[in-house]
């Protein structure tokens, strides 16, 4: 650009920084600084499963796939703005009703806790509109019970043991089609390998997702995008038609995607301002001390997790 103007902003032009958050990069650089020299290695594939629509979503059976943890009064904290809380966690599938309304809350996850509140189940657990849009006629029926993904880090447990026990319990309520709703950057993982075993065993799939960079590196097959902080996949808190909208573009993506790999990223935005974007797990905006602070706090609960996990699977 040049002229008299050539310093001023475009109008609707986005500023240079304000692009998807790298959840995997931030993630490694974060837990090197917390003292762990073992970078995780992400789920990566390069052919990717592909389930059309059997039949029109009008004529569909749908699941609710989550990684939200029920809550459970006798482990701690688990409410709006509650700190990681590794006791609340789960590391087997669990299934509930979903003619029901359920307490499932994300305060054992990675999220972003300084821009969100954690108040509104409505952007983590779309079960309520979904119930609607079956009784609207959008979908043909809402699955008897929607189902629990478990958050390990373990891709081979999570291929070898999870995704077919969800699977399992897909086919006995004849699911034709699964919406996975994952929360920190690991959930993103874990659903994208649920939905690629889904996938390739006849059931289509759909992921709303806030982790771009996290989905697309695993290899899946539908995916919506909004560039939200984790923890809001079916949108913005205490906003009905945000909610209302993430959703049924996520059902849209269902109808329209030509092949895998396809990626449609919602047009809400979820401020005015992008600098959100810059706080989580950045390293470089924490001090020396509190990281310190940090490394001591992750230390006791991985230790506390890792003690849960062996109580709950028995490895």
């Amino acid at each position: 650009m040049t002229g008299p103007n050539a310093d001023q902003a475009m109008p609707g032009v986005a500023d240079n920084d304000d692009v998807p958050v790298r959840y995997m990069q931030r993630t490694r650089d974060w837990y090197f600084a917390l003292g762990y020299d073992n970078p995780y290695r992400w789920a990566h594939f390069a052919d990717v499963p592909f389930h059309p629509l059997a039949k029109p979503l009008a004529e569909s059976t749908v699941a609710l796939i989550t990684t939200a943890a029920p809550f459970q009064p006798d482990k701690g904290n688990q409410g709006p703005g509650a700190a990681y809380n590794a006791a609340a966690k789960f590391y087997t599938v669990y299934s509930r009703d979903t003619a029901l309304d359920h307490d499932v809350r994300i305060s054992h996850v990675a999220i972003d806790r300084k821009h969100t509140s954690m108040e509104d189940r409505g952007c983590w657990f779309p079960l309520p509109l979904l119930r609607t849009f079956a009784t609207q006629g959008r979908i043909g029926k809402l699955a008897k019970r929607f189902h629990g993904a478990p958050t390990n880090r373990s891709q081979p447990h999570t291929i070898e043991v999870d995704a077919p026990e969800l699977l399992k319990r897909c086919r006995e309520d004849g699911v034709d089609a699964a919406v996975l709703v994952p929360n920190c950057p690991v959930c993103h993982q874990t659903v994208s390998l649920v939905a690629r075993h889904l996938e390739a065993n006849g059931i289509s799939t759909v992921i709303m997702a806030c982790a771009k960079d996290i989905v697309e590196h695993v290899g899946v097959p539908r995916v919506l995008f909004s560039d939200f902080p984790l923890g809001n996949a079916a949108g913005r808190p205490h906003d009905t038609d945000s909610q209302i909208f993430t959703l049924e573009l996520a059902l849209r993506v269902f109808e329209s995607a030509p092949a895998a790999r396809t990626t449609v990223q919602s047009p809400l935005r979820w401020s005015e301002s992008f600098e959100w974007k810059g706080d989580y797990s950045n390293i470089e905006r924490v001090s020396p001390q509190e990281v310190a602070r940090l490394r001591a706090e992750n230390e006791q609960a991985r230790i506390a997790a890792k003690a849960l996990r062996e109580r709950q699977t028995g490895a």
